[in-house]
C-alpha cells in the first residue's frame, strides 16, 4: 500500500499567510487585518488609524505622506497632492475640466500620461498613490512583525473602468505589493456587514465617499454575496460638497475673483470644517483670517448648506433609483440599506436615502471603516486563512462587452451584470471570399450601433486560410478576471492562427459618459432595434450581391439567357 504524507495541525497553523485589506480613499486611506476572526484597523505611532490621502514632495527629494503633508496643503499647494485617486487612469486633456478646482500645474495635454509638476520633478497620480500605499504597507508590516506582506486586497469604486483599475494595480506594484484582488468598495462593505450581522436578503450599499459615489444592489444568501446591479459616478463625493461651500464662502467674502492656489486650498479646508460641523449642529460659524484683506466671519445654517449641496445629492439619489430599476426591484423588496463613506454622515443624505426606502439605513459599523474591514475579511479568505464556511463573493461587470460586426453593429459577448470572473466565447466568420485577415474591434456599452458605444481596443488576426465567404470559423474569447480587467483572444479554428489583446485603455470614462450610457440605451431602445434590423438587412443584401457577382463571373454565360440576366441585374440594383 502506497503512503502519502500529510501535515500535522501545528504545521498547518504555521503556514498562515500575512495579508491585509487596504482602502485607498480619495480623502483618507486605511489598512486592516483580521485578528481572532474579526477585522481591525491598524494605527500609526500616534494611535491614529486614518491616513490622509495627501502626499507632499520636497526639494531634497524626500516625500511626506499623511498628517505632515496635510499641514502643508495651504502653504505649499503646488507640491502637496490631494485627492489623487480622482486623477488615476485619466488622460491629461480630461484633467483640464477639473483644472479650475485643482491648484496643480500639469504637463502638456499632448503627453500620453498625466503628470503633475512638483519641485521633485513631474509625478503621475499613479506615483502619488504608490507613496500612500507604501506608508500603509509599512504600518501593516510593523503591526504584524514581518518583513513583507504575502498579499493585499485593495478596494476600488465599483464604476472604476479598466484604466483606473489597472492604474491602481500598477500603483500597488510600484509600492512593492502583491495584489490578491481589487474589490469593489460597496461589495467590501457588504462583506463586512454580511459576516458581522448574519443578515440575508437584498441589501443596497450606498457608498458616498470623498471623491466617488457607488451604489450596489446585492443578494446575500447562505454565505454567498451576489451583486445584482451596480451604478455610480467616479467624480461625485464629499469633495464636491466642499467645493460648493468654498464657492459660497468666496462669494460672501469677496474672494471669488482670486485664483491663488493657496487661497483655494484654504477655502476648501474651511469648507470641509463647516460641512463636518453641520453634520451634528444646526449652524456652523466661520472666520477667515489669513487670506482676506480684513478678517471675515459669519455662519452657515444647515438649511443653507442643504440648498447648496442639493444638486449633487439629487444626482446620487437619481443614480440609486436607476440601479434599483436595473435590478428589477422596488424599494419595498430591499431588506437593508448600508451607508458607507464619510459623506453619508451628512443628515440630508441620510434623510433622502431613508425617504426612498422607507426605513432608517444601517450605520452600525463606522462608515469610514466598513470598506477596509470587508477588504481584510476578503484577503483572509483569498489567502486561505479563513474557515471553509467563509463567504463566497460573486461580483459583476457594469457594462456589456462585445465586438464590432459587419455594418457597424455591436455583438455583445458578455452582457452587463454578468458575474465575474467569467470567460465567454463566440464563433464568427468572414464576409468576403478569400479574406485572409480580420480586424477585431472591442467595445463597451449597451447600444446596438458601434458609433453609440465606447471603443476599448482594436487588434488584427492575420494569416487566415483563403476560403469562400462564411466558411472560416473564428472563435473570439472574452475573459474578465476577478479585478474586472478584460483580455480578448481570436483564434482561426482550422490552422490555429491566433491574436490577442489585454484591454488597458489609457483613459477613464468621462463623468457625463458614465451617467448617460445606461440612460441612452433605455431611451433609444426602440430606434436602436429598428436600426439594427435595417443594418442586418443591408449586410445580408450585400452578402447576396457579393455571391451573385461571383456567380456571374463563373457561370452566367452558361446558365442564363439575356432576359434572365437583365432581371437579376435589375433586382440587384
Amino acid at each position: 500500500m502506497a503512503l502519502v504524507q500529510i501535515s500535522e495541525p501545528t504545521e498547518q497553523a504555521a503556514e498562515r499567510r500575512h495579508v491585509v485589506g487596504i482602502d485607498l480613499g480619495t480623502t483618507n486611506s486605511l489598512v486592516a487585518v483580521v485578528r481572532d476572526g474579526a477585522p481591525v484597523t491598524l494605527t500609526d505611532t500616534s494611535d491614529d488609524d486614518t491616513l490622509p490621502s495627501i502626499v507632499r514632495y520636497l526639494p531634497d527629494g524626500k516625500v511626506a505622506v499623511g498628517r505632515t503633508a496635510e499641514d502643508a496643503a495651504v502653504t505649499d499647494p503646488l507640491n502637496t497632492i490631494v485627492s489623487a485617486k480622482r486623477l488615476l487612469g485619466r488622460k491629461p486633456e480630461e484633467l483640464q475640466a477639473l483644472h479650475q478646482y485643482l491648484p496643480y500645474r500639469f504637463t502638456q495635454p499632448g503627453d500620453a500620461v498625466a503628470r503633475i509638476k512638483t519641485v521633485a520633478g513631474p509625478k503621475t497620480p499613479l506615483e502619488v498613490a504608490a507613496e500612500i500605499l507604501k506608508v500603509l504597507a509599512a504600518r501593516a508590516q510593523k503591526a504584524l512583525e514581518v518583513d513583507y506582506l504575502d498579499g493585499v486586497v485593495i478596494t476600488v469604486p465599483a464604476y472604476f473602468d479598466d484604466a483606473q483599475r489597472q492604474a491602481t494595480k500598477d500603483a500597488a506594484k510600484l509600492a512593492g505589493l502583491r495584489v490578491l484582488r481589487l474589490l469593489n468598495e460597496p461589495t467590501a462593505a457588504a462583506v463586512a456587514y454580511g459576516l458581522d450581522s448574519g443578515k440575508e436578503g437584498v441589501i443596497v450599499v450606498f457608498d458616498l465617499g470623498g471623491g466617488t459615489f457607488d451604489v450596489s444592489v446585492l443578494n446575500l444568501e447562505k454565505g454567498v454575496f451576489r451583486v445584482l446591479a451596480i451604478g455610480g459616478d467616479t467624480a461625485l463625493g464629499g469633495d464636491d460638497f466642499d467645493r460648493l461651500v468654498a464657492e459660497w464662502l468666496a462669494d460672501q467674502t469677496g474672494l471669488k475673483a482670486q485664483h491663488d492656489p493657496a487661497v483655494q486650498r484654504y477655502l476648501i479646508r474651511k469648507a470641509r470644517a463647516i460641512k463636518e460641523t453641520l453634520s451634528f449642529q444646526d449652524t456652523a460659524a466661520y472666520r477667515l483670517e489669513s487670506v482676506a484683506a480684513t478678517p471675515a466671519q459669519g455662519e452657515l445654517s444647515r438649511h443653507q448648506f442643504n440648498r447648496l449641496i442639493k444638486p449633487p445629492v439629487d444626482k446620487a439619489i437619481g443614480i440609486c433609483r436607476g440601479v434599483l430599476r436595473d435590478a428589477d426591484l422596488t424599494p419595498s423588496q430591499v431588506h437593508e440599506v448600508v451607508m458607507v463613506g464619510g459623506s453619508t454622515r451628512i443628515p440630508l443624505v441620510r434623510e433622502q436615502v431613508a425617504e426612498i426606502f422607507g426605513r432608517k439605513p444601517l450605520t452600525d459599523i463606522d462608515p469610514d471603516k466598513v470598506v477596509v474591514m470587508g477588504a481584510a475579511l476578503q484577503a483572509e479568505t483569498l489567502a486561505g486563512n479563513a474557515p471553509d464556511d467563509a463567504a463566497l463573493l460573486l461580483d459583476v461587470i457594469p457594462l456589456s462587452l462585445g465586438i464590432e460586426t459587419m455594418g457597424g453593429l455591436v455583438e455583445k459577448i458578455i452582457p452587463r451584470n454578468t458575474v465575474i470572473p467569467v470567460a465567454r466565447a463566440q464563433e464568427f466568420t468572414t464576409f468576403k471570399d478569400g479574406q485572409t485577415g480580420i480586424s477585431v474591434h472591442v467595445v463597451q456599452g449597451e447600444r446596438e450601433l458601434i458609433g453609440d458605444c465606447r471603443s476599448l481596443a482594436k487588434f488584427e488576426l492575420k494569416g487566415l486560410p483563403p476560403m469562400v465567404a462564411g466558411a472560416a470559423r473564428i472563435r473570439v474569447t472574452f475573459q474578465v478576471d476577478a479585478d474586472g480587467l478584460l483580455s480578448v483572444e481570436a483564434v482561426e479554428q482550422t490552422r490555429g492562427v491566433k491574436a490577442s489583446v489585454e484591454v488597458r485603455p489609457s483613459y477613464g470614462l468621462s463623468d457625463d459618459k458614465i451617467e448617460s450610457m445606461l440612460k441612452e440605451s433605455i431611451t433609444h431602445a426602440g430606434e436602436d432595434i429598428q436600426a439594427r434590423k435595417l443594418k442586418e438587412s443591408q449586410v445580408e443584401g450585400m452578402r447576396v450581391i457579393e455571391s451573385l457577382e461571383a456567380a456571374f463571373k463563373t457561370d452566367a454565360d452558361e446558365l442564363l439567357d439575356d432576359k434572365e440576366h437583365a432581371i437579376i441585374l435589375e433586382a440587384m440594383q
